[in-house]
């Protein structure tokens, strides 16, 4: 069969490719994960080209992977047995913004920052939480990898705060998840059955999720960041503790990194908001008066170090990991592992990543957010590598892989994990939680097209 020509048929040639160049760049991303050749490129517009797309891929069992901004950096959009590459960026509709139940009905190609302009110009007292990540990121990308945003302390991760989706199964069924399948409003996902956790997590393998509804949140008026600094490691946990027993945080990123100079040792960096002036005030005041218990130990940062700390991490989004580790190394890539972990381990976990580092020539740059008010932590190490270099390139791919193990070893679990990673979970995985796995991804893709190689053995 032509395949091409089936392609071409459904969505027109201005947006089918099997052209080397394009495909060239569909089969790798910015990470250390070695490129997988892509043997078609498709971008539809509709849900209706999604699903004759995915018919016609059963017919001849070809793989489809599909894509978002492809900013996961962990091969996730690569397509790791070749096939169809799904762009999705063509379906970038904001279809719905519902003021008074706050939420956004939107296409699976809108980015982050389509999203961020459009509440900016239109309703520029709501906001959604945003990603330690490009503009271009996918709001559908960062949902199903379980993404986290800039509010994810006080309102939890994002794919927390999705009402509803709509879903091609592998198959070709069209599905509603969420309220909108049994009423025209997409408000809640409760109490139906929970269907949507079939596609989080799952890294596409069992559906194209082409529209989601998000929940937006009041946009407040006062908002700042303060910043500590320690050089007391195990203290963080019951700092940690601490802090979130205020329960006053927005959000709380935890830096340790050895370049700049300025910026060594444990950087505390507590972001706090509020709709009123004097409200603001208080929550400020209480963070510092706890630095009283950790007088000597846990110091307020001031001045000109403030300020470059509240430059790059009070925006939304922030100023990148990969932009702070740009001074590094030359060569275009970077990836970093990101492990969540109990808190009471993360001062393991670092003191190793930082070994980790140094054993593989590496500057540490460790970037930590803490989680859904503080009951676990994302504990992101960087690694830059020149692309270009094949020998750097595999040098940090055994440093990601012994940062993963060590991640397993002291109780974690990886986040957005390459299909490596993901074997090294399943390796010490309940089988019993394997075997249900399975049999979820036979009943809904029979013919195993959709991204193969993912959360496999």
């Amino acid at each position: 069969m032509d395949v091409y020509g089936s392609l071409v048929e459904i969505v027109g040639e201005e947006f089918v490719s099997d052209q080397e160049e394009e495909l060239y760049i569909y089969s790798r991303d910015s990470g250390a994960q070695e490129p997988r050749k892509a043997d078609y490129v498709v971008a539809p517009k509709k849900v209706e080209e999604v699903q004759k797309i995915v018919l016609l891929a059963n017919r001849e069992k070809i793989p489809i992977t599909p894509m978002g901004g492809g900013l996961t950096l962990s091969g996730l959009a690569v397509p790791i047995k070749g096939g169809i590459v799904l762009d999705m960026k063509r379906m970038d509709r904001i279809i719905e913004i519902n003021e008074k139940s706050r939420y956004a009905v939107l296409e699976a190609g809108v980015t982050q920052g389509a999203l961020h302009s459009h509440l900016n110009k239109h309703y520029p007292h709501l906001e959604h939480s945003m990603p330690d990540a490009p503009p271009m990121a996918t709001i559908v990308g960062n949902v199903v990898i379980q993404g986290h945003g800039h509010l994810s302390v006080s309102r939890g991760i994002n794919s927390q705060m999705v009402n509803g989706m709509e879903v091609v199964l592998p198959t070709g069924e069209v599905c509603k998840l969420g309220s909108c399948s049994v009423s025209p409003h997409w408000f809640t996902r409760d109490p139906l059955p929970d269907l949507m956790g079939l596609f989080i997590g799952w890294l596409g393998t069992t559906g194209i999720i082409t529209k989601i509804s998000l929940q937006l949140l009041p946009k407040p008026k006062f908002r700042d960041l303060l910043t500590f600094t320690s050089n007391e490691l195990d203290l963080l946990p019951d700092f940690i503790f601490d802090i979130t027993q205020l329960n006053l945080l927005d959000n709380l990123f935890i830096i340790s990194q050895e370049w700049p100079p300025w910026a060594q040792g444990i950087l505390y960096v507590p972001i706090v908001s509020a709709q009123d002036e004097e409200e603001f005030a208080l929550k400020i005041k209480l963070h510092k008066e706890l630095l009283r218990k950790y007088e000597g130990k846990i110091t307020l940062v001031e001045g000109k170090h403030a300020e470059r700390m509240r430059e790059a991490r009070l925006p939304v989004p922030p100023v990148t990991l990969g932009v702070m580790a740009a001074d590094t190394k030359q060569g275009g890539g970077f990836e970093y592992t990101g492990g969540i972990v109990p808190i009471e381990k993360v001062p393991e976990a670092s003191s190793r990543s930082v070994e980790i580092a140094h054993k593989y020539g590496q500057p540490y740059l460790l970037g930590y957010q803490l989680l859904t008010g503080g009951h676990s932590m994302m504990c992101g190490l960087a690694y830059c590598l020149n692309r270009a270099d094949d020998e750097d390139v595999e040098k940090v791919r055994k440093a990601i892989d012994e940062t993963n193990r060590m991640i397993l070893d002291v109780g974690g679990v990886l986040w957005k994990a390459e299909a490596p990673a993901q074997r090294l979970m399943m390796q010490r995985m309940d089988p019993n939680t394997i075997e249900l796995m399975k049999r979820v991804l036979r009943a809904l893709d029979p013919n195993a097209i959709m991204n193969p190689g993912n959360w496999s053995e």
